[in-house]
């Protein structure tokens, strides 16, 4: 009798677990039913948003004004050069020295300031990017929130690591959050 108590209380016991870890298909879809997951696409919110446009539209303002003037020190650069080049039959090997040592010192400026340019221009690419996507996050946050989704993936783009290959249309939350991103952002 006390072994086949144990016998159905140790029956009984594995069906519980076994519930546990495989639960009844019913009980499966209406978990299923209340899991929403949607997709952005944080690159199409920063370029579509009003915000999001000012933003690039300074920087690459600020990216043209530079290579404006990185323009301007190429073509003194040439210029000079080709006074090197046209001179330099009349010249004495001290002054070609010289004229010489002038050009190799302007060319190394130049090249410093084009790389100190590129790494400012990758900074600034950098910050506006990483203060975008705290604020595309927060608006999506609230998209999400308002909408019941429980994840929200990052689907991606042709212009960046695309993580989503495939999503439902209806799933893709992108321009309700570049609607709550241009609210919060005027």
């Amino acid at each position: 009798m006390v072994r086949s108590s144990a016998l159905v209380a140790l029956t009984i016991g594995l069906a519980f677990a076994v519930l546990l870890l495989f639960p009844l298909p019913g009980s499966i879809s209406s978990a299923a039913e209340s899991f929403k997951m949607g997709v952005v696409d944080p690159q199409e919110v920063l370029e579509k948003s009003k915000a999001g446009r000012r933003a690039l539209d300074a920087l690459k303002e600020y990216a043209m004004t530079k290579q404006k003037v990185m323009a301007t020190d190429e073509e003194e650069l040439k210029s000079l050069e080709k006074q090197l080049k046209e001179q330099e039959s009349s010249l004495s090997e001290s002054q070609k020295r010289e004229k010489q040592n002038q050009f190799r010192t302007k060319l190394q400026e130049y090249q410093r300031r084009a790389q100190e340019f590129n790494q400012e221009l990758s900074g600034k690419q950098k910050e506006l990017v990483d203060d975008y996507m705290k604020r595309i996050g927060v608006a999506t946050r609230t998209v999400a929130e308002k909408g019941g989704f429980s994840i929200v993936v990052d689907k991606g783009s042709d212009n960046t690591i695309r993580i989503v290959l495939y999503s439902k249309g209806v799933l893709d939350l992108t321009d309700q959050v570049i609607k709550e991103f241009d609210r919060v952002n005027k």
